[in-house]
């Protein structure tokens, strides 16, 4: 999925003009070609864009992240939350985009292997809980029936399982106070608390990914789709295909990623020129 050695960094070239080169091209058409090239030239475009800090990592991780998410057919759309690329500030390389799975793209990736009947993960408000048997993973809950009050409610735990089409089932319940010890072990920068990382502006779907990514990879059945996404989760693509995991590397800090209102309605406009640039529409 990466792009040769031989292509220089964000640094020194737009990303629109970078799209446009010869290697790169072929790159991409080789990945993805026609139809398909154009909607994913304008939506790489379109990302870095909305996003200042993205803008200065260099082409080369932001590339072979949005191909890896590609040939997964995973869209970058953040409204749709399958999958994102993170820029980092990597201090022996600079700044890099990292390839970041969200809960949805574990959904999606285990709906599309047909093994999944049933496939849930939910939050647990205050009062909710009567008990939850981890010998027979049988949970009682009594759920708050106003949606609104509900969403208002303290969160104390997270619930996950799945069942699958031959009626297969497997079910786990994790504490808040584990969700917390768990991204405080290994993310990085949750421990610094700066509030930029995922875990600080979205904690829980940092632990919806973490419930499901628990249940699929002990106990479900993964597509190679979903070993793949799995195993470039959190990190970036390197030029020779090799993947570091970045928010784990003490060498590298998270860089906010607040979008400012008029880059994004720039967007749309800049991403169409490139894709016409690249494949000659």
């Amino acid at each position: 999925m990466a792009v040769g050695n031989s292509l220089t960094a964000r640094k020194n070239t737009g990303i629109s003009a970078y799209l446009t080169r010869e290697a790169v091209k072929n790159q991409i058409n080789n990945v993805i070609g026609g139809k398909n090239g154009q909607r994913f030239i304008s939506a790489i475009v379109s990302a870095v864009n909305n996003n200042a800090a993205l803008q200065e990592c260099t082409n080369q991780s932001i590339l072979s992240g949005a191909l890896l998410g590609e040939s997964l057919n995973l869209s970058p759309s953040p409204q749709l939350g399958q999958y994102y690329l993170v820029p980092f500030n990597d201090r022996n390389k600079g700044k890099v985009a990292q390839f970041q799975l969200g809960y949805k793209g574990y959904i999606q990736l285990a709906i599309r292997s047909g093994q999944y009947k049933k496939l849930n993960v939910l939050a647990i408000k205050e009062g909710e809980l009567v008990r939850f048997d981890p010998l027979n993973e049988e949970i009682e809950v009594h759920l708050i029936e106003d949606e609104e009050a509900r969403e208002q409610a303290e969160t104390i735990g997270y619930y996950a399982m799945f069942e699958y089409t031959n009626g297969f089932k497997k079910a786990i319940y994790w504490s808040k106070k584990k969700m917390e010890a768990h991204a405080l072990k290994y993310s990085k920068g949750y421990q610094a608390k700066k509030g930029y990382t995922f875990w600080e502006k979205d904690f829980d779907g940092m632990a919806y990914k973490t419930m499901l990514r628990q249940l699929i990879s002990k106990w479900g059945i993964m597509s190679i789709d979903m070993m793949s996404a799995m195993d470039a989760d959190m990190a970036v693509i390197n030029d020779d295909g090799t993947k570091t995991y970045v928010d784990n590397d003490s060498d590298v800090e998270i860089i906010d990623m607040e979008q400012s209102q008029e880059e994004k309605t720039e967007s749309s406009e800049r991403g169409q020129s490139a894709a016409a640039a690249l494949f000659g529409n």
